[in-house]
This record gives C-alpha cells, sequence and structure tokens, in this order.
C-alpha cells in the first residue's frame, strides 16, 4: 500500500498526466504527452500484481469482476492528495494499470486555455452538445468546467453519469448528482432512461457508447433538457457520421432528421506538445444553423466544413485555422501543426511551406 501512494505522490509532484504500471519495464509517468520511467528498475509480475491489488484495496473495491473478466475502470480517492482514474487490465498474463490523475478541484478554464466561445454551452437550456477528440485530448475537463459554469451560475440539477466519476462538484446553486457506473448503476442506458424521471435540467453524460444510449440522449435533448456528452472523433463531420452510421440504414434518414433539430453544438479538441514543453489545446467550435441543419438531413455532412471555414463571425472556428494560430504564435513546430491537421496539405500551403 505505501509504495502505491509513494508512486501516486511523486505523479502529483512531478504534474504527471498518468502513471504506467506494467511488468517488464519500470513505472513510468506521463509528462507533457511524454512517457518518461520513474528509474531503473523493472517491475516483475509479482510486483505489477501487488501494486495493481493495493489500488483496489485504496479503492474499497472487490478484485472479483477484474480478474474474471481481465479488464476493470473504477477511481479512487486519496485524501489530502487528488482523485485518480484506474484502467486495470491483464497483459502477458500479469496484471497492469493505467492511472489517470485529478485533481480534487475543477480545474480553472482560463489556465486550461478553453475559449469563451465553448463557455457559452453553459448558458445553454437545451439541445445535444458533443465534446469531442482522441483519449487524452481534455475531453473531460473541459466538460467538467462547462458542469461548473452551469452550477455557479444557475439554480438547475444536473445529473452526471460517468465512468468512473472524474472531477468532484460541491452544490453551489445548482443540485449535482454525480453518478459512477457499477458502483452507482448497471450501465449509461439504465442510468439515463432512469434520469428522464429524475427531474433533470443538464445531463451529463461521459459518453455515447451505442446505438441505445445515443437514442436515448437524443430524445432526452428533444424533450428540453440540454444533453452534454463525448465521442472519441476528431471534426464535426466525423463526429455526425459516427452518430448516423451506427444506426441501421432504413433508420438512418429519420436519425439525420432528428440530428438536425436537436444538436446544438460539436466541439472538437486536441492537445498538442508545445515548443516549451508543455501542451496547447486546439479546438474545432461547430454550432449549428440552417445551413448546417439542411446539410444533415440532406446527407452532405461533407459540405459542413466549408460552412465552418466560412463562419467565424458565428464564433465557429476549424481545427486547421486553430492549429494554424498556434503555429503562428510560436507555440508548436511545423512538424507537430501537420500531424495533427484534418487536412495537412491545406494547412501547409496556408504555412507557407
Amino acid at each position: 500500500m505505501e509504495l502505491i501512494l509513494e508512486y501516486l505522490g511523486r505523479a502529483m509532484d512531478k504534474k504527471a498526466s498518468d502513471v504506467f504500471i506494467v511488468s517488464g519495464m519500470p513505472v513510468s509517468f506521463k509528462i507533457n504527452g511524454e512517457i518518461v520511467p520513474e528509474n531503473e528498475e523493472k517491475v516483475m509480475p509479482e510486483r505489477a500484481n501487488e501494486l495493481v491489488s493495493a489500488l483496489y484495496t485504496l479503492a474499497g473495491r472487490s478484485m472479483e469482476h477484474f480478474l474474471q473478466t481481465g479488464d476493470d475502470d473504477f477511481s479512487v480517492s486519496v485524501k489530502n492528495l487528488a482523485r485518480f482514474r484506474v484502467s486495470a487490465y491483464r497483459q502477458r498474463g500479469s496484471l497492469a494499470a493505467v492511472i489517470r490523475t485529478v485533481s480534487f478541484s475543477v480545474p480553472d478554464r482560463e489556465q486550461m486555455e478553453i475559449p469563451d466561445e465553448v463557455m457559452k454551452i453553459a448558458t445553454m437550456t437545451r439541445g445535444l452538445v458533443l465534446v469531442t477528440g482522441p483519449a487524452g485530448g481534455g475531453k473531460s475537463t473541459t466538460m467538467a468546467c462547462i458542469t461548473d459554469a452551469i452550477n455557479r451560475t444557475r439554480s438547475a440539477h444536473i445529473i452526471t453519469i460517468e465512468d468512473p466519476i472524474e472531477y468532484l462538484h460541491r452544490d453551489v446553486k445548482s443540485i449535482v448528482s454525480q453518478r459512477e457506473l457499477a458502483t452507482d448503476t448497471d450501465s449509461y442506458v439504465t442510468a439515463l432512461r432512469a434520469s428522464l424521471r429524475q427531474a433533470p435540467d443538464v445531463i451529463m453524460l461521459g459518453e455515447m457508447r451505442d446505438l441505445d444510449t445515443i437514442r436515448i440522449a437524443m430524445t432526452a435533448a428533444e424533450t428540453g433538457h440540454l444533453v452534454i456528452s463525448t465521442l472519441h472523433t476528431v471534426g464535426a463531420v466525423n463526429t455526425m457520421d459516427r452518430i448516423i452510421d451506427v444506426f441501421p440504414p432504413n433508420q438512418q434518414q429519420q436519425i439525420r432528421v432528428q440530428l438536425a433539430m436537436v444538436l446544438r453544438t460539436v466541439i472538437s479538441q486536441q492537445l498538442l506538445p508545445t515548443i516549451g514543453g508543455g501542451q496547447a489545446p486546439a479546438f474545432e467550435i461547430m454550432h449549428l444553423n440552417n445551413a448546417i441543419r439542411s446539410m444533415i438531413r440532406d446527407s452532405r455532412i461533407h459540405q459542413i466544413d466549408q460552412v465552418i471555414q466560412t463562419s467565424a463571425a458565428e464564433g465557429m472556428i476549424s481545427m486547421d485555422e486553430s492549429i494554424l494560430r498556434l503555429y503562428k504564435a510560436g507555440r508548436i513546430t511545423a512538424e507537430t501543426a501537420l500531424r495533427c491537421a484534418m487536412i495537412p496539405e491545406q494547412l501547409a500551403r496556408r504555412m507557407g511551406r
């Protein structure tokens, strides 16, 4: 137990985003996007098993489900330190874990460089908002900041359904009910269905994983609730394609019509390594206007990128424009800009390369 607490303490001291416990390699930290071994001592399978077992003890959680399935996700709170999101798994016959560090307090949105245009979501009262991007791209932090802004500015019942809970929200002006999968409810679908009977104003859904979850989330948004959720997609076009493709072909036109009606905003974000050794977020922001609604209904989603590029006056920005701004500000290298761009050839021309 003492050893795992020592590693978690060191991770917070070094501002690591993740801790890796995998047998055959040293315990390692991810710092500013780079994986750094904590020392040269390799973790043997027996030690890896002990460290993972200690995480379960810290969480007061049984290992039975994990040992049966080989995969498990849960959260751990360490007093006076932080919360940690643990993904435990088996590899090469031994136990392993990746531990995401999460501060007790909701991050400062200005330090996180979340634009005002994104924070305007906190003023919305109905519809579907999607925050998308790759794993580790900052989606959870953005959603926590939006939830915090709603909590501080209006009287509402906010229900969060998470796997696991990351940031703890204390009731300020709102009541915040935070539900965790496995601990408080069986599944996203079960919790989402139940939430509609719990007088919600805002539903924050950790992830839209499957057809049923997407269908109920869209219905909730249609019936006067603000639903905020995530998808592991980059870009508004990819996001809408992903949602529509989940449904059987004979339902897709109906879903296009429904999506055009309930969707309000799609935020796509990724974290880029900076020249100074940190990370900077790049955001794509798409608000639905009449042109975009028509494109979704008429299956012309591929044309949406052009609307985003020409709608800066409506608060929209494309991912590549956001990346270009970071490059022009001298914060990222040309190589990073082109690697993370949606259309690298076009961005290269704009960068004069």
